[in-house]
């Protein structure tokens, strides 16, 4: 499984059977899985999400919306709960608008999936952790 250091992008491969295991990035030591979101820019967007074979979930929000910072503890405790699964990561439309203009931003908070870089289903508006549970894994 190839997955990409949200901190420095370097691509490390992981094998299947240790993703719970707390792998970190053979360059710089950091926590390739985290137990929480990492925070991506316009600048690493591509790099890591594009990189990663895990599926790469994405809360894109913005610091003034309410709802944003609602979901933001319950957004983390998903990333607790599905850890080694996958990717949990947090995208700031204000501060990154390619971004969040490429991906076609309308309102927030708006949760992407995204595997193999493409993005394959979203949320919009605020979940709960276990909404975001049942949404990432089906038949839980």
């Amino acid at each position: 499984m190839l997955i990409a250091c949200a901190r420095c992008h370097t691509v490390n491969r992981v094998p299947d059977a240790r993703l719970a295991d707390d792998p970190v990035c053979g360059r710089c030591k950091q926590a390739l899985l985290p137990d929480h979101p990492v925070d991506l820019d316009d600048a690493s967007f591509d790099a890591v999400v594009g990189a990663t074979e895990l599926p790469v979930v994405v809360d894109v929000w913005a610091p003034w919306c309410g709802p944003c910072r609602m979901m933001a503890p319950q957004f983390e405790q998903a990333a607790r709960e599905l850890k080694g699964q996958a990717l949990f990561a947090r995208l700031n439309s204000d501060d990154n608008p390619r971004t969040a203009v490429r991906h076609r931003i309308r309102s927030i908070p708006t949760v992407l999936l995204l595997r193999g870089g493409r993005e394959t289903d979203r949320r919009t508006g605020a979940m709960s952790a276990r909404d975001l549970v049942r949404w990432l894994q089906p038949g839980r």
